[in-house]
């Protein structure tokens, strides 16, 4: 990988328990990976599988009792290293942020964070209007009114406007679709593509395989802590007796498309969703 903005190198990991040692089951066992610049990678496993113990070592909310973390440049834990420089880089939006909300108006909330980092007004205005258009909502129409006045989907995409607006290079997302309508999951997942296209690395936590399949370039699964698959989705999805023994299934679209490519029908592989495959079996084609 020619440009790696996380590297873990034998990362394990035990929570604090009551009972003795020899009882306790790590969280994490001795997991390596890398994922690279301006990508999205989908850490994805079933409840407990470690896949939020793993994510939360990025941004030094918990740290690595055996191996290491590297981000953006920065060893997680190590002696010197600036954990509040390590959390300017990489922002992370838990379940359910719009339960977090609390300030009076979306531009108090969308700057909370910022005027703890002694900016100018200016600048903090500035940074708040990029942060509400990179979510598709005007700031115009949308600074001065109360979050709790807006749609479930409007409130989530506020609290990841706040997070956009301290510039991470990374963005963790904890199970982003969780709760919200279709329409809001869509108009939620065309915010991560662009953020994508930004040049924001994104690491998706999920156990949704549709909602991976949509944004993800590359797949880590966990299981029981442990790293037992990595690859591209279609590399994952192609293995569905492999997935089911880990508690996961491909999604319903991949296993159409493998399952039309085993009939010898020519399917593209970039195509991955219902509206790129209805678009190429439409289209005129040429005869001879």
């Amino acid at each position: 990988m020619s440009d790696v903005i996380i590297r873990i190198q034998n990362l394990s990991y035990t929570y604090a328990a009551k009972q003795a040692a020899a009882l306790r089951r790590p969280a994490l066992s001795d997991v390596s990976l890398e994922i690279a610049r301006g990508s999205c990678a989908a850490i994805i496993g079933v409840t407990g599988s470690g896949k939020s113990t793993l994510v939360q070592h990025i941004n030094g909310l918990l740290q690595a009792e055996r191996g290491r973390v590297l981000v953006d440049g920065i060893e997680v834990g190590a002696p010197g290293a600036s954990l509040l420089e390590l959390r300017r880089r990489v922002g992370m939006l838990f379940q359910f942020p719009e339960a977090q909300l609390f300030e009076r108006t979306v531009f108090a909330d969308v700057a909370f964070g910022l005027l703890r980092l002694n900016l100018s007004r200016r600048e903090v205005r500035t940074r708040v209007i990029e942060a509400l258009e990179m979510v598709g909502m005007s700031y115009r129409e949308y600074a001065q009114r109360s979050p709790f006045e807006l749609s479930g989907g409007q409130r989530r995409r506020v609290a990841l406007a706040g997070v956009l607006a301290m510039r991470p290079a990374i963005l963790v997302l904890d199970e982003p679709g969780v709760g919200l309508d279709a329409e809001g999951k869509a108009d939620f997942y065309s915010y991560i593509q662009a953020m994508k296209g930004s040049g924001i690395t994104v690491v998706l936590v999920s156990h949704d395989m549709a909602e991976v399949a949509a944004l993800a370039d590359r797949l880590f699964v966990l299981h029981q802590g442990r790293l037992v698959m990595q690859g591209t989705p279609r590399e994952i999805f192609a293995q569905p007796a492999v997935l089911r023994d880990f508690g996961l299934a491909p999604p319903p679209l991949s296993s159409l498309l493998m399952h039309l490519r085993q009939r010898d029908l020519e399917v593209p592989d970039e195509l991955t969703t219902v509206d790129e495959i209805v678009r190429f079996f439409t289209q005129p084609r040429s005869i001879g």
